[in-house]
């Protein structure tokens, strides 16, 4: 495979804070890690881990307590704030508190770092601005004001004002935090055009865990006393990592669905057929304490033929037909109620 310039690149850093002189909290001491530009990263990871601390370093926000830092072969630390305003462009969590302007004019402000002291905006600037808006998919709320918009809205005006920064690195802290569903696959849809048709490198942190699998290309699992992983999502999964990084008491990563779900027990039960049914029925045993499987005559084993069409065969090669997930689910647990020992559930 040919070896690919990364936009972002670091080794043995070690991030944290230094508050004092002699005083020093190291979050993580040593990640290595490469953004490449084409992709979307999702960064993962438990509630202090480091994933702001790790964003704010990369963004030159923050200094890194060792290590080093290169944006686009040049060590971060040789970036003067102009230059990296060039190079970078930041969308924080924090909701934009900018009601009084309009869409258009906070978009403008992305052109900054090329319109010098006054900021006059030139016919070229103009045109970025537009094109930027057009690319996020807010053209339709130009004129409207900031505080006129909905969550998903003041998102892509947000990601909007990166893009008018022609900067070939974007980094976004949960960009999808106050979202409701249908704003957050949109949100991840549109970084993904951007990394895709603007060779964008783009690294975002995230709690959604299924949105990161389904439209990430490759994932940074950051966690406490652990080297972090990074891969693609599937080989992550494959390899066992996600299952690894994720387990705890209680939990468990279901490589067959790749949700996490709360269980007291993981009882194997064959599951095959029709795709989608069978997914959706793993998916409902895996609710109930059941782990879908390879087929196996030792246990229960579930063949989705269809909906409405599911057959559930016993060890001792008895067939039951149901004809909903509900009803597979019923029988599953009156099987497991009266014939435990048995059937092997």
């Amino acid at each position: 495979m040919m070896e690919r310039r990364p936009a972002i690149e670091a080794a043995r850093l070690c991030i944290g804070y230094a508050p004092g002189k002699r005083k020093k909290t190291v979050v993580h001491p040593g990640l290595e890690l490469r953004l490449y530009a084409g992709e979307v990263t999702c960064l993962l990871g438990l509630n202090g881990a480091g994933k702001s601390t790790l964003l704010r370093t990369l963004g030159g926000f923050q200094k890194a307590l060792g290590g080093e830092v290169f944006l686009l072969g040049k060590p971060l630390s040789a970036f003067s704030p102009a230059e990296l305003s060039l190079a970078t462009g930041v969308v924080l969590t924090e909701k934009a508190h900018a009601g009084g302007i309009t869409v258009y004019e906070l978009v403008s402000l992305g052109r900054h770092p090329y319109t010098g002291f006054f900021g006059l905006l030139k016919r070229r600037d103009r045109e970025i601005i537009e094109q930027s808006i057009e690319a996020a998919g807010i053209a339709h709320k130009a004129s409207c004001y900031v505080a006129e918009l909905s969550d998903g809205e003041r998102q892509k005006t947000m990601i909007a004002k990166a893009l008018a920064q022609q900067c070939p690195i974007i980094l976004l802290d949960e960009p999808t935090a106050f979202l409701d569903v249908t704003s957050r696959i949109e949100t991840m849809a549109l970084l993904r055009k951007l990394a895709r048709e603007q060779r964008k490198a783009i690294l975002l942190s995230t709690h959604d865990i299924d949105l990161a699998i389904q439209m990430g290309d490759r994932l940074w699992l950051l966690g406490k006393g652990r080297p972090m992983a990074c891969g693609a999502p599937e080989d992550l999964i494959l390899d066992g990592q996600f299952e690894d990084f994720f387990r705890k008491e209680g939990i468990l990563f279901d490589p067959s669905t790749g949700k996490l779900t709360a269980t007291a027990s993981c009882k194997p039960i064959g599951v095959t057929g029709d795709f989608i049914t069978s997914y959706w029925a793993g998916n409902a045993l895996v609710r109930n304490g059941w782990r879908p499987s390879p087929p196996d005559n030792r246990y229960v084993n579930v063949n989705c033929r269809g909906r409405g069409q599911i057959v559930v065969t016993l060890p001792d090669k008895t067939s039951l037909c149901v004809n909903s997930i509900e009803d597979l689910v019923a029988t599953i647990e009156t099987l497991n109620t009266n014939d435990n020992k048995r059937y092997h559930l």
